[in-house]
């Protein structure tokens, strides 16, 4: 029996890849591979960029060999579909060894997963903030690489391609790059780029290659440096733990910080026309949860009708800020949210479904905890939120996605 036991096809908006040390060096090309650290597992989850590329895969590759062992094993394999909600990061099935991930998907009885990279936002991040654009765009296409493969063992798994927004020249052509390759939706940075807005007009060129090829735009947390301002824990007190018991996450203070980068982002986009040059752009925000919508929405309304008399951009919009939201912006919501209060005041188009699979942070009950504040949702509330708002979101992405088996 699947763990998705609802009774709908039920897509997951977010998924991962858990990457080993080598993850993102073995894709790169000759001539950034030495610029690229490898990552040095510590435990739990947490994965750090160290020194010496070599030597550092040296020290670990054994300790990654003995857990490939353990996933191959019998005994391992012989209790994997009861515990597939229990077993969370390296440990999970499928977590970081493709070729198990289809019998993952099984298990969960997922449609499809929009997979995303666990380590390498932030590191995406800061190469594209770097100066140095060749690194920048060497390293994306390095990641894009390893997301293809991984995901090419079953069609249910929907790569994110990371496409940097840093060069105005280039965005375009390496969005175009990207879907050439067979990215199901891109991948970008929702906070600002280096030296220019969001909503330049010199990025319609990735705006439009998404649309053409009726795949998504998508953001996810993890994409924009530091959350919030460091001394905000400079407070006299011992720092608490994360998820993780260390210290490399984010906690409640950092939490609240994950919706600014998105809400401003996506604001200017709409002030700024985007969505009317691009009427068939969908945009995903993924894993920075969905209860501060429908406040943003207000918010935006509210800054609409201040500065509508004088700002000509905003008098040359065909629609107001919440009908953008509701056509063209998928959310995907926290377990920990209260899912039918947003949909209540957000509308039904908004809310995704998500897993976070294999992550610590999604929980071990997502569905049953989003099922609980869905408790009074009509059918078609329901309807929307695990499949069809995912399946407007993804376009063509979907076509020839093939059903998961009943277990």
């Amino acid at each position: 029996m699947t763990y998705n036991s609802t009774g709908l096809i039920v897509h997951d908006a977010d998924a991962h890849v858990m990457e080993t040390p080598g993850w993102l060096r073995d894709h790169a090309d000759p001539a950034i591979r030495d610029r690229i650290f490898a990552l040095e597992y510590q435990g739990g989850s947490e994965l750090r960029q160290t020194g010496d590329p070599d030597e550092q895969l040296r020290d670990i590759d054994a300790s990654f060999a003995q857990l490939t062992e353990r996933h191959l094993s019998d005994e391992y394999r012989s209790v994997e579909q009861a515990e597939i909600m229990l077993r969370k990061n390296f440990a999970a099935t499928g977590s970081f060894i493709a070729e198990d991930r289809p019998r993952a998907l099984d298990m969960l009885g997922f449609a499809s997963q929009l997979m995303f990279n666990t380590f390498h936002n932030k590191r995406l991040h800061d190469w594209e903030h770097s100066g140095d654009i060749e690194l920048a765009i060497g390293a994306a296409r390095a990641h894009n690489r390893a997301m293809l493969e991984f995901c090419s063992v079953d069609s249910r798994l929907l790569p994110t391609m990371y496409v940097p927004l840093a060069d105005l020249d280039r965005a375009g052509g390496f969005a175009n790059e990207a879907i050439a390759m067979g990215a199901s939706a891109l991948l970008v940075a929702s906070g600002c780029p280096p030296q220019h807005s969001p909503s330049h007009l010199g990025l319609d060129p990735v705006w439009r290659a998404a649309s053409e090829a009726r795949i998504p735009i998508v953001f996810h947390v993890g994409g924009t440096g530091s959350l919030i301002d460091p001394n905000y824990f400079v407070n006299g007190l011992p720092i608490p733990a994360d998820f993780h018991g260390g210290a490399e996450n984010f906690r409640s203070v950092d939490y609240m910080g994950i919706p600014v980068p998105p809400a401003q982002t996506l604001a200017t986009m709409i002030f700024d026309g985007v969505f009317d040059r691009f009427p068939d752009l969908r945009v995903g925000v993924i894993e920075q949860g969905a209860v501060w919508v429908p406040s943003w929405m207000r918010q935006m309304e509210a800054a609409f009708d201040a500065f509508v008399r004088h700002e000509d951009r905003l008098k040359r919009l065909s629609k107001r800020p919440s009908d953008y939201v509701r056509e063209h912006l998928r959310f995907t919501p926290y377990p920990t949210e209260d899912v039918g209060w947003i949909i209540e005041q957000a509308g039904e188009q908004v809310c995704l479904f998500s897993s976070d699979y294999p992550h610590v942070e999604g929980g071990r009950r997502p569905i049953e905890r989003f099922e609980t504040s869905l408790a009074n949702a009509s059918d078609s509330v329901r309807q929307a939120f695990y499949h069809d708002n995912f399946a407007d979101l993804m376009g063509s992405a979907l076509d020839g996605v093939r059903p998961t088996p009943a277990l």
